[in-house]
């Protein structure tokens, strides 16, 4: 089983399992699917209307981790609730924050 942050090639990637229409944003800790790999479980209170979830996703990832919303990109699942995000930045700290704010309950 791996983690939500993946390296592929020269770029990182963090695997997000999104719920839209949430009753709060806040990152809700990790997502196993059945394939054994691991998301990131973010909530988010926006719809999935026109890329309005999307946004507030980037939006509450980009707060929780104190880095530009240019930092990530979506590069797959524009309209799924399973998406992968390109992040462009210090990954190590991302990956670090990342863990702090799971085993936190911090969201």
């Amino acid at each position: 089983m791996s983690g939500p942050l993946l390296q592929r090639g020269g770029d990182w990637l963090l695997a997000l399992r999104v719920t839209p229409k949430a009753s709060s944003n806040q990152i809700a800790g990790f997502h196993a699917a059945s394939d054994g790999s691991v998301s990131l479980a973010v909530k988010v209170t926006a719809v999935a209307d026109k890329g309005k979830a999307n946004m507030a996703v980037i939006d509450l990832l980009a707060r929780e981790f104190g880095v530009p919303r240019s930092s990530f990109e979506i590069v797959r699942g524009e309209t799924d609730r399973n998406k992968m995000l390109r992040f462009a930045g210090d990954a190590p700290a991302l990956a670090a924050r990342l863990a702090s704010l799971v085993k936190s309950g911090t969201n």
